[in-house]
């Protein structure tokens, strides 16, 4: 019996096709890291705060950008994700109460659903990111207060060929703000690891060269097929029915471009997703991946770890993680 179960041996295999990054190897050193630990980077700009909760942070943040470009009478061009109620129906309570001026704000959503032939989600679309940007944050703002309806962006199949330049020029460069977390495959927005988004003779089996991530992080929005990964992850959101019912997530979808993230002058991320609040998260591992791993497409908000960007990882992303042999599904 002991010769069975002790000690515990490993077991070797190459990870299936579809997993974007399979050094293994890496992904032990990086598995390893926890707590505070993740916080240390050698780019002193990627700033990486480990903390109880970061939601609270990001909210008074994005209020804050609001509230002094209202002051000042200047614009305020945001990049926001989606759905998030949770974080768009107190910022819009902050405006009310501080009764703050949101005429010269400017909101793009920095992504979509598409279907099959890539033909763009309406915003009346019950599970899409412009319905919940403009029912859970823009019409949750005050009338009185409210940025006019045209200063709010989305991608459509009229504009998602200009989508990037509409931000650049709204932002006179880039956006103030560009607000985002890690789906389950490291994508910021939809720029999801598929080919859509590898540069010109990328191989996923090599490191891409300088050249390569230069012209990766230069992509401007598109439609994109998504990855398998991003088509599970979604149907485990509220608005599929937290179900796996991924015959019901749409298999395209618009998104904004790495360039308009490498143009924004703030990035702001928040990693703190479990799985209905318990410890349970496909993200604790994208986490470290995203903090600490290469910078490359085969995982895309890698390249946050080039940039100026603060980082909020929750308490519970940061927890260590191994086997745990006695819990189940």
């Amino acid at each position: 019996m002991s010769k069975i179960f002790d000690p515990a041996t490993d077991f070797a295999f190459t990870p299936a096709s579809f997993v974007p990054f399979k050094d293994r190897e890496l992904c032990e050193k990086l598995r390893k890291i926890s707590g505070k630990d993740l916080e240390k980077h050698p780019n002193p700009d990627f700033n990486i705060k480990v903390m109880m909760n970061p939601h609270p942070v990001l909210i008074a943040t994005l209020f804050a950008r609001i509230k002094e470009a209202s002051e000042k009478g200047k614009k305020c061009t945001l990049i926001l994700g989606n759905p998030e109620p949770d974080t768009y129906i107190p910022l819009a309570q902050l405006i009310n109460y501080f009764k703050v001026d949101c005429k010269n704000v400017h909101l793009f959503a920095m992504d979509e659903w598409a279907d099959q032939d890539g033909n763009i989600a309406p915003e009346t679309y019950q599970a899409g990111f412009a319905h919940s940007m403009l029912k859970y944050l823009v019409y949750q703002i005050d009338e009185k207060l409210r940025m006019p309806m045209e200063n709010v962006h989305y991608p459509t199949n009229k504009n998602i060929s200009v989508y990037s330049d509409m931000i650049t020029d709204c932002g006179e460069g880039g956006a103030d703000i560009c607000s985002s977390s890690p789906g389950w495959t490291g994508h910021m927005a939809f720029i999801d690891p598929v080919p859509d988004f590898f540069p010109k003779g990328f191989d996923p089996n090599k490191e891409p060269t300088k050249e390569q991530i230069d012209e990766w992080l230069n992509m401007k929005a598109r439609i994109v097929e998504l990855h398998p990964l991003t088509v599970a992850q979604n149907s485990l959101h509220g608005v599929f029915g937290q179900s796996g019912y991924i015959a019901d997530v749409p298999p395209k979808a618009a998104t904004i471009g790495p360039v308009d993230v490498k143009n924004a002058r703030e990035r702001i991320e928040v990693h703190a997703l479990l799985t209905n609040g318990t410890f349970s998260s496909w993200q604790r591992m994208t986490s470290r991946l995203v903090l600490h791993g290469p910078v490359t497409p085969l995982i895309p908000s890698s390249m946050l770890q080039t940039m100026k960007t603060q980082v909020l990882v929750s308490d519970e992303l940061a927890a260590p993680f191994e086997c745990w042999e006695k819990v189940g599904y």
